[in-house]
């Protein structure tokens, strides 16, 4: 779609609006005019001493429609602020001709970001009933019903461990950057074991430098781990003995006493073995993902995995024969060769299984993954809404809560993934990962340290290599930099004593 601007130059919340409403488009900025017939937006601003006034004319297959969105300009009062409220009345006025042209609002209304579950959650740590914390949803975006209910409950599970953290405590990822074989929807960062098999050893060794001098560091802050979350990757392409000595060198140079939540996410049940589970047992992993993404063998054959549902049954059997108090099972809506009758069937065998936690993902084309760059047909949005629809009623009846949520471009039908526990068994990790609640130590391949001040809202990002090599290569700069972590809060310490 050709965009045009006046009175402005806010392109990512033009394109963000663009991205939400016609997916297919792809932002043009052309000099010359649009020719009769093409799609085209005229987005401007004008800021007068009462108003600021936002005016969308929007042409979309032959329809043309405007729309005009204000605030006062008493909310403008420099800086960020302003921007702010700029954005938002720009976006909202794309919005409104948008919704007319389409003739449908998408679930998430006029939210764009990912993390929807932070507008209810500020607006109830400040004071407002939950009541209205949804009102603000329901009035101000034009969120959904369904969508509103998910938010308020993610919301309410975020204000709840808000207030179980300390201020002395952060979280501690790490990255094990390697799997099995890349899945067709994937896009992380991650090296095939068939290929990187001589980078393991060597990756691993240096893993262990970088957790001892993370150890080190963490407790001259005087930090304390609360919860610990072994990513990638998939963490259990690693053989036994190697889990077993990466697991007790993180005991032996990181102070655990407090970590209330240990997780590694094993995920792909074709790398789950009784050796691995006894070791994870043994080294006080509380939480383990078996995720079969599909219980269907003719969907996970289509998107690359080299399980089966049979595996996900014997890999689920394991963890609960070693123990595992808490098992998480993912799901995707909107995979290749599924229908909503072979989503029903696979949710269905899945919580006939009884795991804790149940992650249902919608399928999101990502950058650099087999989907995105071959294509293929994949569910309609109709029939991922309606798996998404079916998911609710039966993790409900299940007694199952949404604790955690986001959001992720490119998403089918723009909806959204979603966390559900049973009551007791929310993810802590996952909670504070997405809503950016307490700093997160990262480690490992590809992980990033995000430092967060829950008083102003700031973040500062520290960055991990992301591939083995160069892992390997910058290590002992990863290892300098996570000095930050000391100085960000000794720093914050001293703003809150003067």
């Amino acid at each position: 779609m050709k965009l045009y601007f006046k009175g402005h130059d806010y392109k990512y919340a033009a394109e963000q609006m663009l991205l939400t409403l016609f997916p297919g488009q792809r932002p043009e900025y052309p000099a010359s005019p649009p020719a009769a017939g093409e799609d085209a937006l005229e987005l401007s601003l004008f800021r007068g001493p009462v108003w600021a006034t936002a005016t969308a004319r929007l042409s979309y297959r032959g329809k043309r429609c405007a729309a005009v969105r204000r605030c006062s300009s008493a909310e403008l009062t420099g800086g960020l602020a302003d921007s702010r409220a700029l954005q938002r009345i720009l976006k909202l006025a794309f919005y409104d001709a948008g919704v007319r042209a389409l003739g449908r609002e998408p679930p998430w209304g006029a939210l764009t970001g990912v993390r929807p579950v932070k507008i209810p959650a500020r607006a109830m740590a400040q004071g407002a009933s939950p009541a209205q914390a949804e009102a603000l949803l329901r009035d101000t975006y034009r969120v959904s019903a369904p969508r509103r209910a998910l938010a308020m409950d993610c919301a309410r599970a975020s204000l709840a461990a808000q207030n179980s953290l300390r201020r002395d405590e952060v979280s501690l990822y790490v990255g094990i950057p390697f799997c099995p074989t890349r899945c067709a929807y994937c896009s992380f960062v991650s090296a095939d074991v068939g290929r990187a098999l001589r980078l393991i050893d060597p990756f691993l060794a240096a893993l262990h430098r970088e957790i001892s001098a993370a150890g080190a560091m963490l407790e001259r802050a005087g930090l304390r781990v609360r919860t610990v979350y072994f990513g990638g990757g998939t963490p259990t392409t690693l053989s036994a003995p190697q889990l077993d000595a990466l697991l007790g060198h993180l005991a032996e140079h990181v102070d655990l006493s407090r970590c209330t939540e240990y997780t590694v996410e094993a995920g792909r049940p074709d790398t789950i073995t009784a050796e691995k589970l006894s070791v994870l047992a043994r080294r006080g992993v509380g939480r383990i993902s078996v995720n079969p993404q599909s219980m269907d063998d003719r969907v996970l054959a289509a998107m690359g995995r080299a399980h089966r549902c049979q595996d996900t049954h014997r890999a689920y059997a394991l963890a609960r024969e070693h123990g595992i108090p808490c098992v998480n099972m993912d799901l995707i809506a909107g995979l290749p060769a599924d229908t909503p009758e072979g989503f029903r069937a696979s949710l269905e065998q899945v919580l006939a299984l009884g795991p804790e936690n149940v992650t249902v993902h919608t399928l999101a084309l990502k950058k650099g993954s087999r989907l995105m760059e071959e294509g293929g047909a994949l569910p309609s949005g109709a029939d991922v809404g309606s798996m998404l629809d079916y998911a609710w009623s039966a993790l409900r009846a299940a007694r199952q809560t949404p604790y955690y949520l986001y959001r992720q471009k490119y998403m089918s039908g723009s909806f959204e993934n979603v966390g559900w526990a049973r009551p007791g068994f929310e993810s802590l990790y996952n909670i504070c990962m997405m809503e950016e609640l307490h700093t997160i130590v990262s480690l490992g391949g590809g992980g990033v340290t995000k430092l967060v001040d829950p008083h102003t809202g700031r973040i500062e990002r520290i960055a991990n290599a992301k591939y083995p090599q160069e892992y390997l290569r910058g290590l002992d700069q990863m290892i300098r930099e996570k000095s930050r972590v000391a100085d960000f809060f000794a720093a914050w310490n001293q703003n809150k004593e003067g």
